[in-house]
């Protein structure tokens, strides 16, 4: 067999955990082994090359890595007796904040390389298969999407990273030490990855960043340009019939970026917008330099901008020092804003950060009640927003079959998964659908066509 047959015949698995970013992440080392010729397996048993692509957001998460790593430690010694080799990497949040210590804890991890140094990986595995080891967890110069190619379109949703980092340093959260300072890449390379994609059939493009609407980029005219004009731009593409973005920090929801989503008709009218908690003291704790109130008029000036928007959010509860108090403040701040999908965790300490060694803990129990108490409230909020829609006629973006015989599913503008009995030709098209009931996570739905039918 050639080099160049063996090389074509190797296989790889991406284990990826963790946000939208890391998910983007995997695709686009995925696009960069097939570009070296590799082909993806389906599972660690059938590849030559795995990586476990890492996040350090939940509790637990170093540990829950090298659990994984010791399943993977059996399976990499039985290649190595059947004289088949296996190449085992860890990536990510986790590899950046753990570097070396991965593998003096797991001398069998062949390479360890945090999410800034992904156009690595070619030159990394060249090393581990001349024999040796790599560790690489510097913040490179270089911009890294410059280096790394974008993934095939694959559908019609994908998603473009604009913005990676952030200087923020919220006293909670470890992604300024894992994925660095803030960096914005230029408007004309984000225009030109969207038109790629769109070209490949891609319709609606979510735009991520860790604090994407703090993108700050260069625009058309090489000055630093604000994110409201991003969005201006790719707005303007003809093939472009859906734009999102996640996730935005109150901070960086500036006015011009409040008109946009009113004068914007492609943007879609549902935001992700954290905001952790409603107590001014758990706030100020926190390190997050909003209050509730600046919070609660930013939500007034985007719902006068743009009256059918909804809001998504994250809520922290049993921050340390966090009050019966100051948790009623939490649930007041739910009750007046009134959220379409939100997500809330107890607070765990991350290593490393302030918070971690703040007074003032609190007891498990106590922010389990409280945990309890919060998702009740969120989940009948949910349950309200996707009630609202039962009668109405909305525009759905049919993505592919639905989950039972003879059905096709879709997103409506705000972001609700929608089934209905219709013909996969339905499927690639952005078609209205009147909603006939509602779950807790899903809509069904049927076409004007059908109901005039059954009249």
């Amino acid at each position: 067999m050639t080099e160049a047959a063996t090389r074509n015949s190797r296989r790889f698995c991406i284990l990826t955990w963790g946000c939208q970013m890391n998910a983007h992440d995997s695709d686009r080392m995925a696009a960069l082994l097939a570009s070296l010729g590799f082909a993806r397996a389906e599972a660690p048993a059938e590849a030559d090359v795995v990586i476990l692509n890492t996040c350090h957001i939940r509790e637990h998460a170093t540990e829950k890595v090298f659990s994984e790593l010791g399943r993977l430690r059996r399976l990499k010694r039985e290649r190595a007796a059947a004289g088949q080799r296996m190449i085992l990497a860890v990536a990510g949040c986790v590899a950046q904040a753990e570097g070396e210590m991965i593998r003096e804890r797991a001398p069998y991890v062949d390479l360890v390389l945090g999410p800034q140094a992904l156009q690595r990986l070619p030159a990394m595995l060249a090393a581990v298969e001349n024999g040796g080891a790599a560790v690489e967890t510097e913040f490179l110069t270089e911009e890294k999407f410059d280096l790394l190619p974008l993934p095939e379109a694959n559908g019609l949703t994908a998603f473009l990273t604009v913005q990676e980092g952030c200087d923020k340093f919220c006293h909670f959260c470890v992604v300024p030490y894992t994925r660095g300072a803030e960096r914005s890449r230029d408007l004309a390379a984000v225009v030109a990855d969207a038109r790629a994609l769109l070209r490949g059939g891609v319709r609606e493009i979510t735009l991520l960043g860790q604090n994407v609407n703090a993108w700050h980029g260069a625009g058309e005219d090489g000055r630093p340009a604000r994110f409201a004009s991003l969005l201006a731009a790719l707005c303007a593409l003809p093939e472009l019939w859906r734009l999102r973005y996640t996730t935005s920090h109150p901070r960086d929801l500036d006015d011009a970026l409040i008109a946009a989503h009113g004068s914007l008709p492609k943007l879609m009218p549902y935001l992700h917008l954290p905001v952790q908690s409603g107590s001014d003291r758990i706030l100020g704790a926190m390190g997050r330099k909003h209050t509730a109130a600046e919070y609660l008029r930013r939500v007034q000036k985007l719902r006068r901008a743009r009256p059918d928007i909804a809001l998504s959010s994250d809520f922290i509860v049993g921050y340390p020092g966090e009050t019966a108090q100051d948790f009623a403040a939490t649930m007041a701040l739910v009750r007046e804003v009134e959220f379409a999908q939100a997500y809330s965790f107890k607070y765990s300490p991350r290593p490393g950060t302030p918070a971690a060694s703040a007074p003032e803990q609190v007891e498990a129990a106590e922010k389990d009640a409280r945990l309890q108490e919060l998702q009740a409230l969120l989940g009948e909020q949910q349950r309200a927003f996707n009630r609202a829609t039962v009668g109405c006629a909305v525009p759905v973006l049919f993505t592919g079959p639905g989950r039972h015989a003879g059905q096709v599913s879709g997103r409506t503008p705000w972001l609700q998964a929608v089934h209905l009995q219709g013909p996969e030709s339905l499927i690639g098209t952005e078609t209205v659908a009147r909603i006939t009931a509602a779950g807790a996570n899903s809509l069904a739905a049927t076409l004007p066509a059908q109901e005039r039918a059954s009249a």
